[in-house]
C-alpha cells in the first residue's frame, strides 16, 4: 500500500472511532437504492436492532410508532427530493417492543449534475428533553388549574416562576446546556403612577406584560410577573448572545406600544431596564445565588441612566 493510501485509510479510521465514540448515532442512505451504506454501531446500544439489521429505509420506517410513520416518512421524502435538508421528531421503536424519541438530522449529498446521491445524516435520543416537555405541559395544566396567574396582568405569578426555574435549572444541570435569564423593570413607574394615577398604572402593568408576552417565543421559553413592576423571561437553551437578541426584542415590543411617560426622565415614552444573566449549571452553582446576579446586573442598567440593557453573561 503507498504511502497515500496509507494515511487516507488512517484518517478514514480515526474520523470513523470518532462517529463511533460519540451518543449521536451517524448513519447514511444510498438514495437510488434506498440502502444504508453505514449506520453508528451506537444504534443496538439505544434501540437493540443490530447494526446489520438496518438494510433499507423500510427498516427505518416500520421500526417507528405507527402515529408517526406516514407524516415522517412523507415529511422526509418530500425534503429529501427538494434537496433540503431537514429534521424530524419521532418515537423508534426498540427491540423489546417500547418506543424512544429520536431527532433525526438530515443532510441530502447532491451528485455533480445536482441529483440526490445520498442522504446522511445523526440520530439523536431526546427522550429526556421530551420528558421534560412534558413536564412542563404538566405544569402550564397547573397553572390553568391552581390558578398560578398574576390576577392584574394575566401572566404567570412568581409561584410558578418558581417551579419554571427550578425544572429548567435541573434540565441544564443534567444536559449542559446553557440556562438564560432576563429580569426587567419599568423605568421611573412610581412617577408614572403619581401622575397618571393607579388605575392607569394598573392598565400600564397590563400593556406591557401583553407586549413582553409576545417576546417568549419558544414552546419552553417562559414569562412572569416577577413582582411590582418587574417582569420575567426565563430561556432554556438560550446562550448570552441568544439572550441578549430577545432582550432587544422586548425592548422594540414596549417602544411599539408607545405607552406616553410624561414624568420619566428617558424620555416621553415608557421605557424598560433589563439585566441578563446566563449560566451552564453545575453541581455547586445555586439558582438563587445566580438570579442574585442577574439582580444585579438589572440594577446596573439603572445606575447606567435606565432603559438599557446589562448583560453580565
Amino acid at each position: 500500500m503507498s504511502d497515500i493510501a496509507t494515511e487516507i485509510a488512517h484518517d478514514s479510521a480515526v474520523y470513523k472511532t470518532l462517529l463511533e465514540s460519540t451518543k449521536a448515532i451517524p448513519w447514511k442512505i444510498d438514495w437510488k437504492t434506498m440502502t444504508f451504506a453505514y449506520i453508528g454501531p451506537q444504534i443496538e446500544h439505544l434501540l437493540g436492532w443490530t447494526q446489520d439489521s438496518w438494510i433499507s429505509a423500510d427498516d427505518w420506517a416500520t421500526r417507528m410508532h405507527p402515529e408517526d410513520r406516514e407524516w415522517v416518512v412523507n415529511f422526509c421524502i418530500s425534503q429529501s427530493q427538494a434537496g433540503t435538508d431537514h429534521e424530524a421528531d419521532y418515537r423508534a421503536l426498540t427491540a423489546d417492543g417500547e418506543y424512544v424519541w429520536i431527532r433525526d438530522v438530515v443532510h441530502v449529498v447532491r451528485d455533480d449534475d445536482g441529483e440526490v446521491e445520498a442522504l446522511i445524516g445523526f440520530m439523536f435520543d431526546i427522550s429526556e428533553r421530551k420528558k421534560t416537555e412534558e413536564k412542563l405541559k404538566t405544569l402550564q395544566r397547573e397553572l390553568e388549574e391552581l390558578s398560578f396567574k398574576d390576577g392584574l396582568t394575566g401572566a404567570a405569578n412568581r409561584r410558578m416562576f418558581d417551579s419554571i426555574m427550578e425544572l429548567e435549572w435541573t434540565n441544564a444541570r443534567r444536559n449542559s446546556q446553557p440556562l438564560s435569564v432576563i429580569l426587567l423593570d419599568i423605568d421611573y413607574f412610581k412617577q408614572y403612577n403619581d401622575h397618571y394615577g393607579h388605575i392607569c398604572g394598573d392598565d400600564c402593568l397590563k400593556r406591557v406584560a401583553q407586549a413582553l408576552g409576545g417576546a417568549a417565543a419558544r414552546s419552553r421559553d417562559f414569562f412572569a410577573r416577577y413582582g411590582g413592576e418587574e417582569f420575567v423571561l426565563v430561556l432554556p437553551e438560550t446562550d448570552a448572545k441568544a439572550a441578549e437578541r430577545v432582550a432587544e426584542r422586548c425592548r422594540s415590543l414596549i417602544f411599539k406600544e408607545q405607552i406616553p411617560h410624561a414624568n420619566s426622565e428617558t424620555g416621553q415614552i415608557l421605557t424598560v431596564s433589563m439585566g441578563i444573566g446566563t449560566i451552564l449549571p453545575g453541581q455547586q452553582d445555586d439558582p438563587r445565588a445566580f438570579l442574585d446576579a442577574v439582580d444585579r446586573s438589572l440594577y446596573q442598567a439603572k445606575q447606567q441612566g435606565r432603559n438599557r440593557i446589562v448583560n453580565g453573561g
